[in-house]
């Protein structure tokens, strides 16, 4: 098989109608029962024969050693032997067997910048990352080329779509449900992959610059509606309190005069002025 550069590889999903014949084919392959033709059983067999006479050295060779968070899987003559190999050391034959190791760790990515038309016209900038991790090693090297770079494209359309049906507002404030929707939709398109999505993150939300004015504007508008409902509504409650004060001291002349020697006592505290009061002190005592 020649080598493919990421751009000349691209998601290969299943579809339902051929996603049984998959998962027959690996089924009977990763049972070690399947028919062997002449001259496999040749092949087998001399690679035996050459590995016990060229012993110790290709025993040596033979070995292999997978760490704890990897698997390995073996293709004999092109077809996979057994299940996942690993952790620790596996044997394979010289010659015909080749192994593929997969890491697995959970891994993120970051989703590159997706300009996102909303449901309401607003075109927005939108990123997020994405935590997944392979769960079944055979199908991620069986069933599609590369299901790294597959399930990186499929996350930027996911994203698009996700955010195309709701409107901006919407967006704002309900990041954490459109990415559960997300990892919904992902994790369920990955799955004949045997990759398992755990989380998808919205990072930032990038409007228009004209957008970011219009609606700082429009924050700081409703900001002064709101202080000036709200200096009118202390107002009435002053002339309310105002009013009923002034009837209190009407029913009293004494508690009005009182109340004035009480003003000037306050502002004679303050210093550096004299005042002068025409009235009589004996006015309060009638």
């Amino acid at each position: 098989m020649g080598y493919q550069s990421d751009e000349e590889k691209g998601p290969v999903v299943p579809s339902p109608s051929n996603m049984k014949d998959y998962r027959d084919m690996i089924h009977i392959n990763t049972t070690g029962q399947a028919t062997r033709s002449c001259i496999e059983h040749f092949a087998i067999f001399f690679s035996w024969l050459a590995t016990i006479i060229f012993f110790p050295v290709a025993v040596c060779s033979s070995y292999k050693t997978v760490r704890q968070y990897e698997r390995a899987i073996v293709f004999r003559l092109g077809k996979i032997e057994g299940g996942p190999k690993g952790p620790g050391t596996f044997f394979i034959l010289s010659c015909i067997d080749d192994f593929h190791i997969l890491d697995l760790r959970t891994v993120n990515f970051d989703v590159p910048p997706q300009a996102v038309l909303t449901k309401d016209s607003v075109t927005v900038g939108v990123d997020a990352v994405v935590y997944y991790r392979v769960s079944n090693p055979i199908l991620a090297i069986a069933n599609v080329a590369n299901y790294n770079y597959s399930t990186r494209l499929l996350a930027s359309t996911i994203l698009r779509n996700a955010l195309g049906t709701r409107k901006l507002s919407d967006i704002l404030k309900e990041r954490e449900a459109i990415a559960a929707e997300m990892r919904e939709a992902l994790d369920e398109a990955t799955d004949p992959w045997g990759v398992k999505v755990e989380r998808i993150e919205i990072k930032d939300v990038r409007l228009p610059d004209e957008l970011q004015r219009s609606m700082a504007a429009e924050a700081e508008a409703a900001r002064d509606a709101k202080a000036k409902l709200a200096a009118a509504e202390g107002e009435i409650l002053t002339a309310r309190a105002l009013k009923e004060a002034a009837n209190a001291l009407v029913s009293s002349p004494g508690a009005l005069q009182l109340r004035s020697l009480q003003v000037l006592g306050q502002i004679a505290t303050q210093g550096g002025s004299m005042i002068i009061v025409p009235t009589s002190i004996t006015d309060a005592f009638k």
